[in-house]
C-alpha cells in the first residue's frame, strides 16, 4: 500500500501524526511530512483511521 496526500488540502491538523507518529510528522516548519510512504501491511488500521479521521480528507491510501 502506498500513502498520499494532498498538500492542497491539507492543514497540518496533526490529527495523522497523533495516530500514527511512525507514518507522519509536521516538523517546525509546520508542513505535514509522510516519513514511511509504503507502509507494512500491519499498519494498515492505524493508517486507514487517520484517512478516516482527516478533517479535510487529505489522506488516501492506494494498494
Amino acid at each position: 500500500m502506498r500513502i498520499s496526500v494532498n498538500y492542497d488540502q491539507c492543514e497540518s491538523n496533526g490529527i495523522c501524526m497523533n495516530i500514527a507518529p511512525d507514518l507522519f510528522e509536521i516538523r517546525d516548519d509546520d508542513f505535514l511530512y509522510v516519513l514511511n510512504e509504503t507502509p507494512d501491511e500491519d499498519r494498515r488500521e492505524d493508517l486507514e483511521d487517520a484517512v478516516v479521521r482527516c478533517p479535510k480528507q487529505a489522506i488516501s491510501v492506494s494498494e
